[in-house]
């Protein structure tokens, strides 16, 4: 039996799913990276991150996510404010919805320090990491409002870390 405490997976920009706003596919500030480019705006961003992971039917198999790593830029102006929500989403059986619980986590970026005009790596530790079953998987979402003139926003990708036992 495999228990690795340190896998990881990248999750690229162009995975993510951009419900708000006006978004485009753009090199990354560096030669030979890639980022997801929000075009200044006056609007609530929301941005959700799938989170994919391995997960398994058997009990305590499969991917036990311990934290998300988010690096993402601001350059013209600060937003508002940035909330980051993690959700747990069990698939719905055939003629039932989905259902979505709240995670327990925390960051390390104060709120201002997170949306300051720089470049950034948010951290999301899970409080109580869990195996992931395989009816079960996780959005991350970012909610992003933005003040008057706007904003842009690189967003440069994930990465999931976790411990992966089966």
């Amino acid at each position: 039996m495999m228990h690795n405490t340190h896998f990881t997976q990248y999750i690229p920009p162009t995975a993510m799913h951009y419900v708000t706003g006006t978004y485009t596919s753009v090199a990354g500030e560096v030669a030979g990276t890639i980022a997801i480019n929000r075009a200044a705006a006056n609007s609530t961003a929301l941005i959700n991150i799938p989170i994919t992971v391995p997960s398994n039917s058997v009990a305590l198999q499969g991917a036990k996510l311990a934290k998300i790593e988010i690096d993402y830029e601001h350059f013209t102006a600060e937003p508002t404010s940035m909330t980051w929500t993690l959700n747990k989403v069990t698939r719905g059986a055939d003629g039932a919805v989905a259902v979505v619980t709240a995670v327990t986590k925390s960051n390390t970026l104060s709120a201002g320090t997170g949306k300051a005009v720089d470049e950034h790596r948010e951290v999301i530790t899970i409080t109580t990491p869990a195996f992931i079953d395989d009816d079960e998987y996780y959005l991350l979402e970012l909610s992003m409002p933005s003040g008057a003139g706007g904003h842009t926003f690189h967003m440069l990708g994930a990465v999931a870390y976790f411990t992966l036992k089966g």
